[in-house]
């Protein structure tokens, strides 16, 4: 029999779950978003309560391991997967931006600046060489300000906002660049879900240069018509980018087929909700309403890799929980 002290099986079980978690929350939000976007509310608002859900417990869990096992704690904030704590509010940010909620998301944008520059330096010093897919988290992360930033900046007509996301969102960049020559380019046959923010980052970064345009496109004078002009071109550059690492990661996936469940296969699911956002939002900013059904369709395709993702979860989160369960007997 177990000691009074032992911990519930639940409590032990959630407490095994590893950072990469985060991307269940940044894969979620990301399809609220797209949802919005194209005029299913009711989806949206549900999926949105599911990634505050998660987000809440991910968050408590975070709180703990910084309060009570500070050694654990430090130990995963040096891992890629920890920068999906900053990601994950940045979306959930921009979601309830759109919502209206501008003070939530203005709490949801301080909170992530305030934890960006904590993790980014810890995870980036334990950049190696060959590294998975998780490597383009510091983008992602870093252009998750960004988007967060400019999406406000419109909702709210706050010029210095637009202003002060420019920063994250070519540093982004430069990260993703920094993290493609780190990438073990084997992970698009071999990877178990990860790899395909090698993709999502570009997107994220494309959505990014839109919420930039569309908050100029509000009225307000953030840059002159050259630097606009560059911005418009650099966002149709990396959705094109995006695209094409679409095509070769989903042909990888067909002649390399990996269909049992892992945890990081939220890392795939995240990417493709964020193609489909950045296609619909440059859609809208670049004049390119031929977009808009392509953007649909990968939307859809998105929603049935979550509801995948999400039944396999389920079924590994109960075996996982019968056998944690077992041991504590």
């Amino acid at each position: 029999m177990s000691s009074g002290t032992s911990p519930s099986p639940l409590r032990a079980w959630w407490a095994q779950r590893p950072p990469a978690a985060g991307a269940a929350v940044m894969a979620t939000g990301i399809l609220s978003v797209g949802l919005h976007l194209t005029g299913h509310e009711v989806l949206s608002r549900i999926a949105l309560v599911l990634a505050c859900a998660a987000w809440l417990t991910l968050a408590a869990n975070f709180v703990h391991l910084l309060l009570v096992e500070r050694v654990q704690w430090v130990t995963r904030a040096g891992t890629p997967g920890a920068l999906t704590a900053v990601a994950a509010t940045t979306v959930l940010g921009t979601r309830f931006s759109l919502l209206g909620w501008s003070p939530v998301a203005v709490a949801l944008l301080v909170l992530a600046a305030l934890l960006w520059p904590g993790l980014l330096p810890l995870v980036v010093r334990h950049w190696g060489r060959r590294m998975p897919g998780a490597v383009f988290l510091g983008c992602v992360a870093t252009e998750g300000l960004a988007v967060l930033g400019a999406t406000l900046s419109a909702a709210t007509s706050t010029a210095w906002l637009a202003h002060a996301s420019l920063v994250p969102f070519w540093l982004g960049i430069v990260l993703y660049l920094i993290a493609l020559f780190r990438f073990d380019l084997r992970q698009v046959a071999r990877g178990r879900g990860d790899h395909w923010v090698a993709g999502g980052a570009l997107a994220i970064s494309a959505l990014a240069g839109a919420k930039l345009l569309a908050a100029a496109g509000t009225g307000m004078y953030l840059w002159n018509d050259d630097d606009n002009a560059v911005l418009h071109d650099v966002t149709v550059f990396l959705l094109a980018l995006d695209l094409a690492w679409y095509v070769v990661l989903l042909a990888a996936e067909i002649v390399w087929p990996r269909v049992h469940y892992d945890v990081r296969r939220w890392s795939t699911v995240f990417p493709l909700g964020m193609t489909a956002a950045a296609t619909l939002s440059v859609a809208a900013v670049a004049d390119a309403p031929w977009l808009d059904a392509p953007g649909q369709a990968l939307l859809w395709m998105a929603v049935a890799a979550w509801l995948a993702v999400a039944v396999g979860a389920v079924a590994s989160a109960r075996a996982e929980l019968r056998s944690v369960g077992s041991d504590a007997a």
